[in-house]
């Protein structure tokens, strides 16, 4: 990453160079979101980190798991800190999926996520086995016998976490199947959601659903009114809904 898109990335966060990595880590899960449009609009989706980063900040958009930890790497790499690559198997309907179906990061003792459905803002102490209280919940880290982590939510758990290190180049595969396995869960239908200081805003379908301390309220939105909210709530600009055809 060259020093002026290093410069634009922070600018985009509202960050420093001198921030620390769970400032960053905050920063960017408040700003950049969790999204599967590009699978919706025919967008091939790589893992070239040079595209991964001129998507997050050139073309103001987000992106799922590869994309957001993978940009992110590349983001905390050039501020000078170690990075290490970590696979994980999401936790769904009552038993694990496939392997290097989520990556993660590993800066130190720190689990860096900014590219999970429900990341917490701040990163997780990898030494803590104890309650790890944040924002998004209670998180907490528990070995298994087997060497891995798993990683829970307010006592569910989310991944299973490898950790021996990786390459972005290793989850290429499961990217690939992600887009265009029919039955992959981000083929169902474009999603975009972000926290928000009250709860968390998201765009599932054709559906605005807002969640604060009021509770839950889902409106449906034509298609004019699905393109303005995409631009206001997440500051994404398309020409089209997304939609599979």
């Amino acid at each position: 990453m060259d020093q002026r898109t290093l410069d634009a990335y922070l600018a985009l966060l509202g960050a420093t160079r001198a921030d620390t990595v769970a400032d960053l880590h905050e920063r960017h899960v408040r700003t950049v979101p969790f999204e599967n449009l590009s699978i919706h609009l025919g967008e091939e989706i790589g893992l070239d980190e040079d595209r991964l980063v001129d998507k997050v900040v050139n073309r103001r958009r987000g992106g799922f798991c590869y994309e957001l930890n993978g940009a992110f790497a590349a983001l905390l790499r050039a501020l000078g800190h170690d990075v290490v690559l970590l696979a994980a198997r999401v936790f769904n309907n009552g038993s694990y999926g496939p392997p290097l179906a989520h990556v993660a990061l590993r800066v130190g003792d720190l689990l860096v996520d900014v590219g999970f459905g429900r990341s917490g803002l701040r990163p997780l102490d990898l030494t803590d086995r104890g309650d790890q209280h944040d924002e998004a919940g209670v998180f907490r880290l528990a070995d298994t016998p087997e060497g891995d982590v798993e990683v829970l939510l307010d006592g569910e758990r989310q991944y299973r976490l490898e950790l021996r290190p990786r390459e972005l180049e290793e989850f290429r595969a499961m990217c690939w199947y992600q887009q265009h396995y029919p039955a992959s869960p981000f083929r169902r239908a474009p999603m975009c959601t972000l926290p928000t200081p009250t709860g968390r805003i998201t765009i599932a379908g054709t559906k605005l659903i807002t969640t604060d301390g009021d509770g839950k309220r889902e409106e449906e939105l034509d298609d004019d009114a699905l393109l303005a909210a995409y631009a206001k709530h997440f500051g994404i600009e398309l020409d089209r809904v997304p939609g599979l055809t």
